[in-house]
């Protein structure tokens, strides 16, 4: 057998598949109607590049990018420091305020008063030193009012109530009310002198409720007084206690705990007025007994 007749079936297997694979031959697998081949023969079969793969943003769209966002970038930064420098300065200058204040506050009062120079303590020796004086403001009212029944020989008694400058706005009126006030109903809320004990206003500030009290004297009242607060969830911070001849003057300071409920002014002194009227019918049956 001769070499060319080897190698002419070769030849014709090879005319074959370039016909069969030419672009006018519908049945190519790579004729697409146009007479012209999507792939070269013996090319790669890839997909088509996709326009999403070749798209890129314009210049003009990234310069516009930087544009917003750099610029906007050093602006927060610069505004975050000057707010920050603000903030300083008005913490620095609030500070400075409240160190000169505090100054000027333990200059005011005895050295006996503040034990420290922290905020803490000048702040709790002010207030020691307030209640002090209101103390001693209580005794020279009593002092005066008993000065003056001694120099008319009359009895305490038929002198105007006594105190009468502690109370602006009584819930429970039991001497101090002017004539004004128990001939009008302004007032309302105000308990007339007929079904009071004791002259009884409450000031609630934030939790803490500032009780004056005055009634008339009576054993162990103070005690019973100083629990029955306790058990109704008044912490008696501090207290004032004054007297002149059969009545007292008492100042409480109570801290209002959590759970308490006694949310208003009037709660707080009908609480108080139904325990000082438990103290004196007490009192008034147990010297009755005798």
């Amino acid at each position: 057998m001769s070499i060319d007749a080897l190698v002419a079936p070769s030849n014709d297997l090879s005319d074959f598949m370039k016909d069969f694979y030419s672009c006018d031959n519908p049945l190519s697998p790579h004729w697409d109607g146009s007479g012209c081949p999507s792939v070269p023969f013996g090319g790669p079969t890839e997909p088509p590049p996709t326009a999403q793969s070749h798209e890129r943003p314009s210049s003009g769209a990234q310069g516009r990018r930087k544009r917003r966002r750099r610029p906007r970038a050093c602006k927060d930064a610069a505004e975050a420091e000057t707010q920050r420098m603000t903030h300083i300065a008005v913490e620095r200058n609030r500070r400075r305020q409240m160190n000169d204040h505090l100054a000027v506050l333990r200059s005011l009062m005895p050295g006996s008063y503040v034990q420290k120079g922290d905020q803490a303590s000048i702040v709790g020796g002010a207030i020691d030193f307030v209640k002090g004086l209101e103390q001693h403001l209580q005794s020279l009212e009593a002092q005066k009012r008993a000065l003056q029944a001694s120099l008319t020989n009359n009895d305490v008694d038929s002198f105007d109530p006594p105190f009468g400058g502690f109370f602006t706005y009584p819930q429970y009126v039991w001497c101090h009310v002017p004539p004004e006030r128990l001939a009008s109903d302004e007032e309302p809320h105000h308990h007339r002198e007929a079904a009071a004990v004791a002259d009884i206003e409450v000031t609630l500030i934030e939790g803490h409720a500032n009780l004056r009290i005055l009634v008339r004297r009576w054993p162990r009242q103070l005690v019973r007084l100083v629990v029955g607060l306790q058990n109704v969830g008044l912490t008696v911070l501090h207290v004032n206690v004054t007297t002149s001849a059969q009545v007292v003057l008492y100042s409480f300071s109570a801290k209002v705990e959590e759970g308490c409920n006694l949310t208003s002014v009037e709660d707080i002194a009908t609480a108080v007025h139904h325990m000082l009227t438990v103290i004196e019918e007490d009192a008034l049956s147990q010297n009755a007994q005798f």
